[in-house]
């Protein structure tokens, strides 16, 4: 014969309540992935010196946060070259990321910083002479 099931599943959460923990919508989930790979980037931008640059990513940074990023404030000892090979990975990775959400701006600045350290990559560092 038949018998009822007394105890709760273990199948299910202690508390079915979908309102329980905070949800994020798909756009702000990138939003918040764009707003790192970009933050990532400007630190790298701020060590090779281009403030230029820097500042176009901050305020890319800080419309996606709502504030403005911290600037970066050390310095990680890596030669120029390996720091143009790493802002370009994270230009790229921004780009799929904008891409996605359908930034327009943002990927038009990571396709451009892409641009940018592709062509310091490929050309040579001036040598220093002494008088």
């Amino acid at each position: 014969m038949y018998e009822p099931i007394r105890a709760k599943s273990v199948h299910r959460m202690a508390d079915d309540d979908q309102n329980a923990y905070p949800h994020r919508s798909r756009e702000e989930e990138l939003d918040i992935q764009l707003a790192g790979h970009l933050a990532a980037l400007l630190a790298v931008t701020d060590e090779l010196g281009d403030t230029e640059a820097g500042d176009l990513i901050a305020r890319q940074v800080a419309r996606l946060r709502g504030a403005p990023p911290a600037r970066h404030a050390g310095l990680s000892g890596s030669n120029t070259p390996s720091l143009h090979q790493r802002a370009h990975t994270l230009a790229g990775r921004a780009l799929v990321v904008a891409a996605s959400r359908a930034d327009t701006a943002s990927a038009i600045l990571a396709a451009e910083r892409m641009d940018a350290h592709s062509e310091a990559l490929t050309t040579p560092e001036p040598l220093l002479t002494t008088p």
